[in-house]
């Protein structure tokens, strides 16, 4: 699979527009990472589809994780 840069920009864009959709995750993420997000806790996580169905699930933070919600957020915030 070849690498397109032109990628990097259809990445960008999309992150510009979850951001601005979502505008209260990248500052949630700011505030959990100096004190809830470190190696070893626990992220939940549930999606409630407009039924009224939800799934649920869970994941043990691990520090690549902090590496890439760190790229994530510094992505995030230039948008």
């Amino acid at each position: 699979m070849a690498f397109n840069p032109a990628d990097l920009f259809k990445i960008r864009g999309a992150a510009e527009k979850f951001n601005s959709n979502h505008p209260k995750l990248i500052p949630f993420l700011g505030a959990a990472k100096g004190k809830a997000m470190t190696p070893g806790s626990v992220i939940e996580l549930s999606i409630t589809d407009p039924s009224g169905e939800k799934i649920e699930t869970n994941l043990r933070v691990q520090e690549s994780d902090i590496e890439l919600i760190n790229l994530l957020m510094e992505i995030g915030s230039k948008g």
